[in-house]
């Protein structure tokens, strides 16, 4: 029962993800000959959507790491939805930075579009706000039960109140409209997510 409930979260997951590109090409996203004008390489949305797909992996792979380390059902639940939901987010990023024929790296340093070229140092490999430090990661990697649950938590409130700080850029400064709505629907998404996982730092006297 388990493997199904799990197989239905990333069926339903695809058809997300193929829903909201369909609805990007409706929303006149496009490149090449398509004669749509498309953002520009140094753009908020170009960097929006590069920064973006580099913060949405490093969830991934968090949650994946805490999906092996504990067997508590609603930690598990909770890291496979970020898994999903951030991968295929990070999908639709990158896919419209091939729409737009635009690099997916950019030797503006992170968060540039922001405004905040130089202001974050990416030492240890935290290269945005929220994002964990190698060290962090290779910790996660060594804990187990509660003590992996209480850390992943707490790593990854941090990681997305980084996320909604750069979305809620995104709503102010992109043009693309379903970037916008995108950005938009990431940060009423990770608050709630935030919410939850603070109930679940309480429970375990975190």
């Amino acid at each position: 029962m388990k493997q199904i409930g799990w197989i239905s979260g990333a069926a339903a997951a695809v058809l997300v993800a193929a829903g909201a590109i369909t609805y990007a090409v409706a929303d006149g996203v496009g490149g090449g000959d398509s004669g749509v004008v498309t953002p520009a390489a140094d753009s908020a949305d170009a960097g929006f959507a590069r920064d973006m797909a580099v913060h949405h992996q490093q969830a991934v792979e968090m949650s994946y790491i805490v999906r092996d380390r504990t067997k508590n059902v609603e930690v598990r639940r909770l890291a496979y939805d970020i898994a999903q939901t951030q991968a295929n987010q990070r999908g639709m990023l990158l896919g419209w930075l091939d729409l737009w024929e635009l690099p997916k790296v950019s030797s503006d340093g992170p968060m540039a579009w922001m405004g905040m070229d130089g202001m974050v140092s990416g030492e240890d490999g935290a290269l945005m706000p929220g994002m964990a430090t190698n060290t962090e990661l290779e910790k996660l990697n060594t804990l187990s039960g509660k003590r992996a649950e209480v850390f992943y938590l707490q790593l990854m409130t941090s990681h997305h109140k980084g996320g909604i700080h750069m979305a809620e850029g995104c709503v102010e400064k992109c043009e693309v409209g379903v970037e916008r709505r995108l950005a938009t629907g990431m940060v009423e998404a990770q608050q709630s997510e935030i919410d939850l996982m603070a109930g679940m730092l309480e429970a375990r006297g975190a």
